[in-house]
């Protein structure tokens, strides 16, 4: 049976941090009504309600003017609440899917058109339902403009950064910290894989989810360490993402996502480095211009 996942805080702060104009958040997760939009029966868990609507209003809390939404894993393939969700409001959100294994390329065509900006892969170990690599998927997000992101399970980046980079694709992002689990410190090998992968040009990091890579609760201390090495190699190629609502939280306590956004100050003191993290970057990587509409 699956879990219900608990509820994001509903009522976040107002951050401390100053956002440049344009900011964005570029992982968060929705979920419609379970009755209109119903759960992959092979999900591990299903959500309440996290609802656009909802979103938008802690992005405004934040002071960030778009997100990306990626296709919730409970949904497994089916992005069609994705696409409602770009249809409503074409002006704050871009989307990634979880890719089905073959796509027209005039499907593709359409989904650009909507607002869909990339596809996402995992990790083998991560989800038996969820798209693992699809190279011939790959190389079509790459004829269409669009990035690749990766999301890997615990040290694994290890194994699939040769089959990553063998791929045609010049922009490949790596969710959360690329999954290093912070314990084992930055000498580990999964670290140096990714350092030596940015050092490609052609891999970025979402530095979002740290509660994924580390124990404990805020302010994830141990993440602080990993993600100040990553902005110092590669400032140019990096974005940060809220990951809200924070699926999967169970017997955690629940962020605060005011608090959540201030730690980027903790990761990058630097005022020009989190203006690229949040505005400039996300830009290059999804589209720094609103749509008119779809």
């Amino acid at each position: 049976m699956p879990y219900l996942t608990p509820p994001p805080d509903s009522s976040p702060k107002k951050p401390a941090t100053i956002v440049p104009p344009g900011g964005w958040d570029c992982q968060i997760h929705l979920f419609g009504p379970a009755e209109h939009y119903p759960f992959d029966p092979d999900s591990p868990y299903v959500s309440a309600p996290a609802l656009p609507e909802t979103a938008i209003r802690m992005l405004d809390t934040l002071g960030l003017a778009r997100a990306v939404v990626v296709s919730g894993g409970g949904y497994g393939r089916d992005y069609s609440y994705l696409l409602d969700v770009l249809k409503r409001h074409p002006q704050r959100f871009v989307g990634v899917i979880l890719p089905p294994d073959t796509l027209p390329d005039e499907e593709l065509a359409r989904l650009d058109t909507l607002g869909v900006r990339g596809i996402r892969f995992v990790s083998a170990r991560r989800a038996s339902n969820l798209p693992q690599i699809l190279p011939d998927m790959a190389a079509q997000a790459e004829n269409i403009g669009w990035p690749i992101h990766f999301y890997p399970h615990g040290e694994d980046i290890v194994e699939y950064s040769d089959r990553l980079l063998s791929l045609p694709n010049r922009k490949i992002v790596l969710d959360h910290f690329g999954s290093v689990p912070t314990a084992k410190g930055l000498d580990q090998p999964a670290m140096k894989t990714i350092l030596k992968m940015l050092d490609t040009g052609r891999v970025w990091i979402k530095l979002s989810g740290p509660m994924r890579c580390a124990a404990g609760n805020m302010p994830y201390a141990a993440v602080t360490p990993f993600a100040r090495a990553l902005i110092r190699h590669a400032p140019d190629r990096m974005v940060w993402g809220s990951d809200w609502p924070h699926v999967n939280m169970v017997d955690r306590e629940m962020p605060n996502d005011g608090d959540l956004f201030d730690l980027i100050s903790e990761w990058a003191s630097d005022e020009h480095d989190r203006a690229r993290i949040l505005v400039t970057n996300p830009g290059q990587l999804y589209g720094a211009a609103p749509r008119s509409g779809a």
